[in-house]
């Protein structure tokens, strides 16, 4: 593969994304243009997880940073089947640099994604399957683990993060009502995430902003990495 220099998206980015959305997302809408979404988006796209990669490489060395569909780069055909949206065509691309389990979806990442709606920043997990929501209820266990994410937590907020909400009300029975850190153990997903103006794909310093937010979530990213590692995989 031929590396292609990545300073910014191509200016018909979020158009494109919209042509898509504008036309109900038809297979055959997006097979007349395939060149052009490989033009403007997949060239781009895999420009962008070569320069960020590198990035984050030097942040945590072991992050991957595949620039292909399957590896960092996501299909741009929606898988239908047990979905109830039966949309053919993605009008969102998104990027994952994944560390850890084989399962890239399931490994704490740091993650972008743009749409004609938003640019979307993200790190950690955003749905524990049962191995590791096992897991992470049994690492919180251990309250010292257990107060450094709660620490996480409150120094994301106050950088202007938003952590995912959690899925559950009540208290798992596997705690006792003693417990110092109930509101943690309600999570079925640990991750941050924050919005920019997708205006922000065209600029030279979409680089460094990407940077400085997944540099900003790496204790985050790093506390679910470690956590991750404890998930017994033939459960």
């Amino acid at each position: 593969m031929i590396r292609m220099t990545f300073s910014h998206f191509h200016p018909k980015t979020i158009s494109f994304l919209q042509s898509i959305r504008d036309n109900g997302s038809s297979k055959e809408f997006f097979k007349e243009k395939t060149s052009d979404y490989e033009t403007i988006i997949l060239n781009y796209t895999r420009a962008f997880v070569m320069e960020m990669g590198e990035h984050l490489q030097a942040l945590v060395p072991t992050i991957n940073a595949l620039p292909k569909v399957n590896g960092s780069l996501f299909r741009i055909y929606r898988d239908v089947r047990f979905s109830k949206d039966k949309t053919a065509i993605k009008s969102r691309v998104g990027v994952i640099f994944w560390q850890g389990r084989a399962k890239r979806m399931q490994s704490s990442c740091f993650y972008l994604h743009f749409s004609p709606d938003e640019l979307f920043f993200s790190a950690g997990v955003r749905g524990f399957d049962k191995p590791l929501l096992d897991a992470y209820r049994e690492y919180i266990k251990d309250e010292t683990k257990a107060q450094e994410l709660s620490d996480i937590i409150k120094e994301l907020h106050e950088k202007g993060y938003h952590i995912i909400a959690p899925k559950y009300k009540r208290l798992p029975r596997t705690f006792d009502a003693e417990y110092k850190f109930p509101e943690l153990t309600k999570y079925a997903s640990m991750a941050a995430f924050y919005e920019e103006d997708k205006e922000l794909l065209f600029s030279k310093d979409i680089i460094n902003i990407s940077y400085k937010h997944f540099e900003n979530m790496y204790k985050l990213h790093m506390w679910v990495y470690e956590m991750s590692l404890q998930v017994k995989e033939d459960n």
